[in-house]
């Protein structure tokens, strides 16, 4: 009898994209020569096999096993949704440097010192180097176990001796399985290891966070389907010559994703902000041109931001337009239309350097009436009145757009103390906070007179008391 055919395989070996037959580029990733074959796929079946566990009505379920224990971390707590949940594994990505391990370290010792047993695998230092962190961050535990491990075998086998209820690995890419060809990092073992450590968390009610790398673009290295695999991604973001940290879910089967934690970085570790917003303001005791403050929101987290910008009279030839914290593509949309919509000439041939306060990263659109009355502000060489702030989104036909969240944006700012506001024209639900003035704009040459004449009031076409 003839044999069985089987088929050749070629898997990427960037992303695990794999195919039937070679091509010249990946169909995943579209990485040119990454396509390679891997040997000769046989098809295969699976018998049924003996029940276990039988299924059980959605009712009778039992709810409690999946209820989330905080881990002592609040900022931590808001991003996973009140805590780890028994059994779920978490991935924890960032840049290098950035302070996934020490975080990691710190939630370590602070569930030993609630008599668990933790256990932490460090794949990148050995156990004195991690050691001497522990003791600079004050986070020694006499539950928490360290080991040095960069084989799955040995690592599984810690788990069994040790018994973990918190299980931390630093990094996952460099685990790897002598079952499995090829390098730490690569598909293949990622793929080996995460499914491996998944498998005896959800066996055993282990809960774990695995640290993960980043590419130079910023995701998260290896194969897409650890993303997959995971309950919850959180990504850490922060620049380097900035203290602040913020931490979000990119995804969460636990909680929601429109969460952000905010840390500080220092010398003896990385502490939570309940209050970020004093970070990105400036502290000038008199209104000076060319600031403006606004209300981002950070998923559900309003933080007063404050923009600063400069047009100075260029050299010659073009302009420079020089950014930081802000896109540079939505700073020359803002002065296209503040030149054309609000006749501010003098923006077209002149230099524009803007930046926030606190390397603060702004990208909400709610940002831009600030972004552009700062601009003006600095273009006019006059101030906004003092503790005014400014939200709306600014259209290419001048107009002011309405923004999502502003009750909840006014009542932070007049937290902090502000007591004036310049919002799009029927976006307020409700009355304003106590003691904050509200003016409504609807365009931005309006928004623009405000500066002109602060002190006298404008209506629905821009125009001033003294001018009607």
């Amino acid at each position: 009898m003839a044999s069985k055919r089987t088929t050749p395989a070629y898997r990427c070996t960037e992303c695990g994209w794999t195919a039937i037959k070679w091509v010249g580029r990946c169909g995943e990733c579209q990485a040119w020569g990454t396509v390679a074959e891997v040997g000769e796929v046989k098809p295969r079946t699976t018998p049924a096999a003996h029940v276990a566990r039988p299924a059980q009505p959605i009712g009778e379920v039992d709810a409690t096993r999946a209820s989330a224990r905080p881990t002592g971390v609040g900022e931590f707590d808001r991003v996973l949704g009140g805590g780890l949940v028994t059994g779920a594994v978490v991935l924890v990505a960032g840049e290098p440097g950035i302070g996934k391990s020490t975080l990691l370290l710190d939630v370590a010792a602070r569930a030993a010192r609630e008599d668990r047993q933790v256990l932490y695998v460090s794949g990148e230092e050995s156990a004195a180097q991690v050691r001497l962190r522990a003791e600079r961050i004050e986070a020694l535990a006499r539950t928490l176990y360290l080991a040095a491990e960069t084989d799955l075998a040995t690592v599984l086998a810690q788990v069994d001796q040790v018994k973990p209820t918190l299980l931390i690995i630093d990094s996952v890419q460099t685990i790897a399985s002598a079952d499995i060809e090829g390098a730490p990092g690569n598909v293949g073992q990622i793929r080996e290891v995460a499914a491996s450590i998944i498998q005896i968390a959800k066996e055993r009610g282990i809960s774990v966070l695995l640290v993960g790398h980043v590419t130079k673009d910023g995701s998260i290295a290896g194969p897409r389907v650890l993303e997959h695999l995971v309950d919850v991604v959180v990504q850490f973001e922060g620049e380097r010559h900035s203290r602040l940290r913020m931490v979000r879910a990119v995804k969460n089967r636990f909680g929601p994703t429109d969460e952000v934690g905010c840390f500080d970085l220092s010398d003896v570790g990385i502490v939570g902000l309940p209050d970020p917003s004093g970070l990105f303001l400036s502290r000038s005791p008199e209104p000076i041109a060319g600031t403006c403050v606004t209300v981002t929101l950070e998923g559900r987290r309003p933080l007063v931001t404050e923009v600063q910008a400069l047009v100075a009279p260029g050299a010659g030839g073009s302009p420079r337009r020089t950014t930081s914290g802000v896109e540079s593509s939505r700073t020359a949309m803002i002065l296209a239309v503040l030149e054309r919509h609000a006749r501010l000439s003098q923006v077209r041939q002149s230099d524009c350097y803007v930046s926030t306060v606190g390397g603060v990263r702004v990208a909400e659109p709610a940002a831009d009436l600030a972004l552009a009355l700062a601009m003006a502000g600095s273009a006019l060489d006059r101030p906004l009145p003092a503790q005014t702030l400014a939200v709306g989104e600014v259209g290419l036909a001048g107009e002011v757009r309405p923004v999502g969240g502003v009750s909840r944006r006014l009542a932070e700012a007049a937290r902090v103390g502000f007591t004036r506001a310049i919002i799009p024209v029927g976006c307020l639900d409700g009355s304003p906070p106590a003691g904050m003035t509200v003016r409504e704009v609807t365009d931005i040459a309006t928004a623009v007179r405000l500066i002109d004449s602060p002190g006298r009031p404008v209506d629905s076409q821009g125009r001033t008391s003294a001018q009607s």
